[in-house]
């Protein structure tokens, strides 16, 4: 593509109060209010009344900011542009949203977590978010990340597990093999903060939600984890809520013992169609030998607090073994073990294997949220930046919504949020009004018109009649 004019024929002048950079905030907005996102936030957010008055138009408007992009508070200007004042009420400046951000505490953070609990499960209401289909399970992944921050203001920040000094953020997903990711639970913690800290309560927030949604009925959902998740806590609160678990284990002294006792020919080849990064030596590797054995999680806690289960166990030959007289088979193989509830007959040792390495998908969503809102901890205040995780965990749930809405059989329905903003947010609109209704003239020929117009449609239909 080359310019078309001579660089001196052309102008640009900020002179049009008609025009709008983000016109797919309308049905994003609009969809937003039909999850109950603002009624909601109205009447169970408690935030002192001096700066949280109008809440409900404050929490919509930090959240309309990230789905159009805002990594900041002042990238909130972004809703006071053009015509922008002629499609939206309260298009709040950047300091008030700030000033409203700083007022929370513990407590208000908390509801605005059970928000964000109620807006997915209206969300799923009207969207197939979660798709079960008969035999299959939601798999819920718990994994945490840190959030590099910079500066020394940041209350909380710390050096963590990786060496990056940051805020810790705890993440609880739930997908299925046709659905994409959705987040039912997250936490920002301090930087250093151990990984397990905390995981029981937001597994059994993040189970609570998701029997909420409708998507476990008739099927045990299977929480995923890593190693750093293996303790009665996390597991033990799992299985109370009806879940089963999948969970990596340290090879301590009791995990070695188990392997020790599998038979030479229990092991089964398998090779991976893509190859996978090995967990210790990070090489790629195309082939592995799998097998299991029947083993008990905590033997050191009383009887009635020991879990049942299989331990499945991967080995690989290692590339650079240690040169002994007599190699024992932790000198000659590399073993990675998770420990199940799974059942044996629904759920093979070869199965179990490929799905507990699936785990990676959270990954995913780590990615996807520090691409957009969690580019940055925007504030100096813990608690606003705990809210900041909240809505932006909002926000990614109504963009994953409206992806399926607007294309559920195409890309859409699993792209990342920057594709969702690209193609269904950030569209450029010029304002008309007559007769008392506002007309977006949005850009002939854009590729994704029809999506667009189903969102659109969807996100502004009237509601239901009444039954009489």
């Amino acid at each position: 593509m080359q310019f078309k004019h001579a660089p001196a024929a052309v102008s640009a002048v900020f002179d049009d109060p008609n025009l709008v950079s983000a016109a797919g905030l309308v049905p994003m907005l609009g969809l937003a209010r039909k999850a109950g996102l603002d009624e909601l936030t109205q009447s169970r957010l408690s935030v002192p009344t001096d700066k949280g008055s109008n809440a409900g138009a404050k929490v919509m408007a930090l959240v309309a900011g990230m789905l159009a992009g805002a990594d900041s508070i002042d990238d909130m200007d972004l809703l006071r542009h053009g015509g922008m004042g002629r499609l939206f009420d309260r298009t709040y400046a950047p300091s008030t949203l700030g000033s409203f951000l700083r007022e929370f505490r513990f407590g208000h953070v908390r509801q605005l977590d059970a928000i964000a609990s109620r807006v997915l499960g209206n969300l799923t209401g009207d969207t197939p978010l979660l798709q079960v289909r008969t035999g299959e399970q939601v798999m819920v992944d718990l994994d945490d990340t840190i959030i590099e921050v910079h500066g020394y203001q940041k209350q909380g920040a710390g050096f963590g597990y990786s060496g990056v000094r940051g805020l810790n953020a705890l993440l609880a997903t739930a997908s299925t093999a046709s659905s994409a990711p959705v987040i039912l639970g997250q936490r920002l913690r301090q930087g250093k903060t151990g990984s397990p800290k905390g995981a029981a309560r937001i597994v059994g927030d993040a189970l609570a939600t998701l029997r909420r949604t409708g998507a476990a009925t008739g099927a045990t959902p299977l929480l995923r984890a890593d190693s750093a998740f293996y303790g009665h806590a996390t597991i033990g609160t799992a299985i109370k809520a009806g879940a089963d678990v999948s969970v990596t284990v340290r090879m301590d002294p009791a995990v070695k013992a188990a392997i020790a006792t599998i038979p030479d020919d229990a092991w089964t080849m398998i090779e991976y169609t893509d190859s996978i990064r090995d967990e210790t030596t990070g090489q790629l590797i195309s082939k592995a030998e799998v097998a299991e054995i029947d083993f008990t999680a905590f033997r050191s806690r009383k009887k009635a607090e020991r879990i049942a289960g299989r331990l499945v166990v991967r080995r690989i030959p290692d590339l650079n073994p240690r040169q002994v007289e007599q190699p024992t088979l932790f000198d000659t193989y590399r073993h990675h073990a998770f420990f199940t509830t799974t059942d044996k007959e629904a759920m093979d040792t070869v199965v179990a294997d490929k799905t507990h390495r699936a785990h990676a998908i959270i990954e995913q969503v780590h990615a996807d949220l520090k691409n957009g809102p969690l580019a940055h901890l925007p504030s100096g205040v813990f608690t606003a930046n705990s809210a900041w995780l909240v809505l932006a965990v909002i926000a990614f749930n109504l963009a994953r919504a409206a992806g399926l809405i607007a294309d559920k059989a195409g890309r859409l329905a699993r792209a990342t949020t920057a594709t969702i903003r690209r193609t269904l947010i950030h569209v450029p609109a010029r304002l008309a009004r007559s007769a008392r209704r506002v007309t977006l003239h949005l850009p002939k020929a854009w590729p994704w018109e029809a999506a667009f117009a189903r969102l659109f449609a969807t996100a502004h239909a009237p509601p239901p009649a009444p039954i009489s």
